[in-house]
């Protein structure tokens, strides 16, 4: 990948000029985006909303020739509402379905409902389970430029989120690659789901389960991608031109990396003019792993700035926050996901930092942090973490 020079931030040096902020299109109605989008009290301003509505999200892939429900310049804001697969996609209706469960009819939102009454009609055949708002159109990308999204702010939508547990899901699935005959079964009833509150708890808002356990909310979208480039065979793309939003891959899609949260640049490289930027798969918390095969499925907002960078090349994802340069490595063998997060790091600090190879290894080595960051999405995540404080100023 090419870089900015070596010590540089790779985010965004500083916003548009103010008159690249105008709106550039409204929503997919035709109607125009307003000057200002109203937000709640703390969230950051928006020049553009992108509700949940049945007409601005898709179901279980990343269409690349779909009509985009928003068109923006780069540095404008897009605050983008996001809705949760649990308790839109099942057979029963989600009223029934989740006051089954114990949520209070007034806490479904309608864009639940009305998501699942669109169903009918929606393709599925190579298709997957999230629901994903977008694309987002980005004026000015292009195939081989690279998409920065900088993460401004991930808020939880509603007071509850869900967590599926079985005695074969997740790592535990007998199709997991390291599945063994006689393996032995985790005691849980099937069909088990969690309904788990979501509040303050003192000053910090959290997950209160069982036994008086408090997990602090870490917000984020377990997907963030541009529209790929599906290849026939590749992982999750079974059906010509369309790739399934399991397993994630270069244009990103589901990583499922917990640190893709508020205050997070992600870099993805562009195939398709406009990149065409989708968002979904909401978390309100979910650990390294995601061993069950789900975190806290939440609905959330999301509210982003987009920048497009020239004459760039990406290997893999990428991201930064103030920490850490987050490199990824992703494959369908977990080993190999390891290998390629450790290439992918050499390749950053050689290319970024000016190292050696030797010198880059070594480092990786003494210095790097490397995290399973997903095992339970066909394609595997490990995460290396690269703490910017080692580096000279």
């Amino acid at each position: 990948m090419t870089l900015p020079e070596s010590g540089a931030s790779l985010r965004p040096l500083a916003l548009a000029a103010a008159g690249m902020l105008a709106a550039c299109g409204g929503a997919r109605d035709g109607t125009e985006a307003p000057a200002a989008v109203a937000e709640p009290s703390g969230a950051p301003a928006a020049d553009h909303f992108v509700p949940s509505t049945p007409e601005n999200v898709v179901w279980g892939w990343f269409p690349t020739d779909r009509e985009p429900v928003l068109r923006v310049q780069p540095g404008e804001v897009v605050r983008m509402d996001t809705l949760t697969h649990a308790g839109a996609v099942q057979d029963e209706h989600p009223v029934a379905y989740l006051t089954g469960l114990g949520v209070p009819e007034e806490e479904i939102p309608e864009d639940v409902v009305a998501f699942w009454e669109s169903r009918e009609g929606r393709p599925r055949e190579g298709r997957s389970g999230h629901v994903i708002t977008g694309p987002v159109y980005v004026e000015g990308a292009e195939p081989g430029d690279v998409l920065a999204i900088e993460i401004l702010s991930v808020e939880t939508r509603v007071p509850w989120g869900i967590n599926n547990t079985s005695a074969r899901g997740g790592v535990f699935s007998e199709s997991y690659p390291g599945f063994r005959e006689g393996d032995p079964a985790l005691d849980i009833p099937p069909g088990t789901r969690h309904l788990i509150r979501t509040g303050m708890s003192g000053d910090r808002e959290v997950a209160f389960l069982p036994r008086g356990i408090e997990v602090p909310l870490a917000p984020f979208m377990g997907i963030l991608a541009v529209a790929p480039d599906p290849v026939l065979g590749e992982p999750g793309v079974t059906v010509p031109g369309v790739q399934g939003s399991r397993p994630p891959g270069l244009f990103g899609g589901n990583l499922d990396v917990k640190d893709l949260k508020a205050g997070t640049t992600v870099y993805l490289p562009v195939f398709h003019p406009g990149a065409l930027f989708y968002a979904g798969d909401p978390h309100g918390a979910q650990g390294d792993g995601e061993v069950s095969g789900t975190a806290i499925e939440q609905s959330l907002t999301g509210v982003f700035r987009f920048a497009v960078q020239k004459d760039r090349t990406l290997t893999a994802p990428l991201a930064e926050n103030d920490d850490h340069y987050i490199v990824m490595g992703i494959d369908l063998d977990l080993d190999r996901a390891a290998r390629r997060a450790t290439w992918e790091v050499v390749k950053f600090l050689q290319e970024e930092k000016g190292l050696t190879a030797a010198e880059a290894l070594s480092l990786a080595s003494i210095a790097v942090d490397f995290r399973v960051s997903e095992v339970v999405d066909l394609t595997q995540v490990v995460t290396g973490f690269i703490p910017r404080s080692i580096f000279p100023e």
